[in-house]
């Protein structure tokens, strides 16, 4: 018996070490953790339990039969985050590049399948070179594997990728199909083609980072939903984010109890907006001061700047927060906003999270670049995703609310099912003087008249009390009091049920 355990803690030790003291060493030299760190970082302490540690590859080519590494380039398992369970998977770059092997791929389908069974999240922890070409088409059909699984699991378990270094060729699309990809700046990248062959193709010379890193995916693709200084911090930020997420798309939004008195009233929030209706002001003081404890994680932080999304909690609940951000672009919705808004909507009705809106819209941005780049059709998937939503939704007007904008921001006409605005509100189609120059344009030389009528539309319309009288507004509330009023409204929705007609599936305009 006692050699049997030898050979098994002989096993362990070969296994836990992955490609070998030099490689891990290699491996820290770029600033990058091993597969193993990563995850004792991700995992609460000591819940670990490790699947198929001691699975090598079939492959007999070019020489492979000669090499043999336990792991096969994948460390797979469950553990726990702050009590609540997850599964894992992490490729480990010291075992061949962390590349994809039939077998490296069959790992990953149990956890996948163990996940999807067990309705709990699953987190990829993502650092490989893509397919191993040594196995052809072996390695390619377990990339279909893994994508159908992505697939079977998308709106039924969160699924989350964090790129940690590469991330190449047929790794990409793996994340591409989960709910939330973060990236590490420096040190990851993702392209479906690589710096070499874009060269040889379309004679571009970049560089890695400048193909596909995080300051490109993150700030301009939209590929990423975030970007973190180094390893530490993404895993850290990956703990906090499942704090705020369902286990799965039946259980609801997580509660964790809060010592945040929910009748808080915010004085500041009364002078919030300023008297001249185009000076802008910082919408995340509103999300801060809405949130528990002020706590927000924000998701595309750095990617359409002119829309705030992320998650809150209100009462220990988790939320999800849509807001225009007057500070960039005025908060106009534009292509990007649009396809941003819409993609969080559609996550946050998946996984039954109630969403909040606060809208300051002037509109949809004008100009040939964004009709050109289908502006109306991504405008739709933000109208689309509101439309289709049956979670809880709660919207505070608290600025501008002009157009079609106003629609699509969680009207009551698309679906909302309580609206605020604050006593600034203005719900109309357009700004005063845009209508004035319209409908009075027999008297656009006479500046007094102008004015005058301006003022007159300012007093008809360009207030919340217009709408509130056709029952569109709910209430028009005291800025101070709007963290109680929206608590008090998603108590009330809270068991919402709504029914609708039977289909196959929508057909969103992608």
């Amino acid at each position: 018996m006692k050699h049997i355990l030898a050979e098994l803690d002989t096993r362990r030790t070969q296994a836990l070490l992955g490609g070998g003291e030099k490689r891990i060493a290699a491996q820290h030299a770029k600033g990058k953790l091993t597969a193993r760190e990563r995850l004792e970082l991700l995992l609460d302490a000591g819940s670990f339990e490790e699947f198929d540690a001691f699975v090598e590859h079939r492959a007999v080519d070019f020489g492979m039969d000669r090499t043999h590494i336990a792991g096969d380039g994948v460390v797979t398992g469950w553990g726990t985050v702050n009590g609540r369970k997850v599964f894992v998977f992490a490729k480990d770059f010291t075992v061949f590049g962390g590349s994809l092997s039939e077998t490296h791929a069959t790992k990953i389908n149990k956890i996948q399948d163990m996940a999807l069974k067990n309705r709990a999240p699953i987190i990829g922890l993502f650092d490989a070179g893509g397919a191993r070409i040594q196995e052809g088409v072996a390695a390619l059909g377990g990339y279909g594997e893994v994508f159908r699984r992505n697939v079977l699991a998308s709106g039924v378990i969160p699924q989350i990728s964090l790129i940690m270094g590469p991330c190449a060729g047929g790794d990409v699309y793996s994340p591409a199909m989960t709910d939330f990809i973060f990236m590490v700046k420096d040190t990851s990248y993702m392209f479906v083609t690589g710096p070499d062959v874009t060269k040889t193709v379309t004679n571009e010379t970049v560089t890695a980072e400048e193909l596909g890193g995080a300051s490109v995916h993150a700030v301009r693709s939209s590929v990423a939903d975030g970007a973190y200084e180094n390893d530490v911090e993404a895993l850290l930020q990956m703990r906090r984010l499942i704090d705020f997420l369902p286990a799965n798309n039946c259980e609801g939004p997580p509660e964790i109890p809060s010592f945040d008195d929910i009748e808080r009233l915010e004085p500041s929030l009364d002078t919030l907006v300023p008297d001249n209706p185009n000076k802008p002001y910082d919408m995340k003081e509103l999300v801060t001061k809405l949130a528990d404890e002020g706590d927000f994680f924000e998701i595309q932080a750095t990617f359409a700047r002119n829309i705030i999304t992320g998650f809150a909690r209100l009462a220990g609940r988790t939320v999800g927060i849509v807001a225009n951000q007057p500070m960039v672009l005025a908060g106009v919705l534009d292509s990007d906003a649009s396809r941003k808004g819409a993609r969080f909507v559609r996550f946050c009705n998946a996984f039954e999270i109630p969403i909040v809106t606060l809208v300051d819209v002037p509109g949809f941005l004008p100009g040939t670049a964004q009709e050109y780049g289908g502006l109306i059709k991504h405008g739709a998937k933000l109208l689309f995703a509101y439309s289709q939503a049956t979670v809880p939704l709660v919207t505070v007007i608290t600025r501008k609310a002009y157009g079609g904008a106003y629609d699509v921001m969680a009207s009551k006409h698309v679906g909302a099912d309580v609206n605020y605005a604050w006593p600034t509100a203005q719900i109309a189609v357009m700004g005063a003087k845009g209508a004035v120059e319209i409908i009075f344009r027999q008297d656009m030389d006479d500046p007094e008249k102008i004015a005058k009528h301006v003022k007159g539309y300012e007093d008809r319309f360009l207030s919340p009390f217009v709408a509130a009288e056709r029952g569109y507004i709910d209430e028009v509330i005291q800025p101070s009091q709007t963290r109680k009023r929206v608590a008090r409204a998603l108590a009330m929705l809270r068991n919402k049920h709504v029914e609708a007609p039977r289909k196959k599936h929508d057909n969103i305009p992608l």
